[in-house]
């Protein structure tokens, strides 16, 4: 079976944007500027390029996700080139209950389909597909969803270095993870990567 990989940006008190959906406070918010050092670049690239398939949100879809990365995709000398390059090569699908194919999205659906239905059954699907594994880059309520549904195999959790307070996170509820590696980096970043735990006891209980 494939495996879902989830790979975010979270603030050290575990939120992914703050109250406003603002990111300002990451090192690296996705804009022209890749202030990460090239040996986390390499490494969110060589992630990127594990798997053949993304998965995001409807917001994600309509906020302009496939425009940002086929403008990138154009300049190859932007550092970000490679990475953009892969995500619009790469087969996309956009969890929602509401668009169509029909519905105007900044980019377009080229390579890009829509998940309906049961979400859930969904992923199985997916996951149960003869090709290669699947990332999710959010946002937090599909991410949550996905978290609670214990349908994430690997947690790459880009730390940055800053609390919010008050944000939006994606951990709602209690989710046994194992530990794989952490590795810091110089820009300040810390990368914990976690595998999902099969099985734990929980009052008696096994999950």
């Amino acid at each position: 079976m494939n495996r879902l990989i989830l790979e975010t940006q979270i603030s050290i008190d575990g939120y992914i944007a703050d109250e406003n959906g603002g990111t300002d406070w990451m090192i690296w918010n996705w804009g022209p500027n890749w202030s990460w050092d090239k040996e986390l670049q390499a490494y969110h690239s060589n992630l990127n390029k594990s798997a053949n398939t993304i998965l995001i949100s409807s917001q994600m879809a309509q906020e302009g996700f496939n425009a940002h990365w086929l403008e990138v995709s154009k300049d190859p000398t932007d550092t970000r080139f490679d990475f953009a390059s892969h995500i619009i090569n790469a087969n996309k699908f956009v969890a929602s209950r509401t668009l169509t194919k029909e519905t105007q999205i900044p980019g377009g659906w080229d390579n890009t389909a829509i998940l309906r239905g049961n979400l859930e059954k969904e992923i199985i699907k997916l996951k149960n597909l003869n090709n290669e594994n699947i990332i999710v880059y959010g946002g937090a309520e599909l991410v949550s969803f996905l978290i609670d549904s214990d349908l994430i195999d690997e947690y790459h959790l880009i730390i940055n270095p800053v609390a919010l307070g008050k944000g939006l996170p994606i951990f709602k509820n209690r989710a046994n993870l194992e530990m794989v590696n952490a590795t810091s980096f110089q820009c300040g970043i810390i990368v914990n990567h976690y595998k999902r735990q099969t099985e734990y006891n929980n009052g008696g209980k096994t999950k």
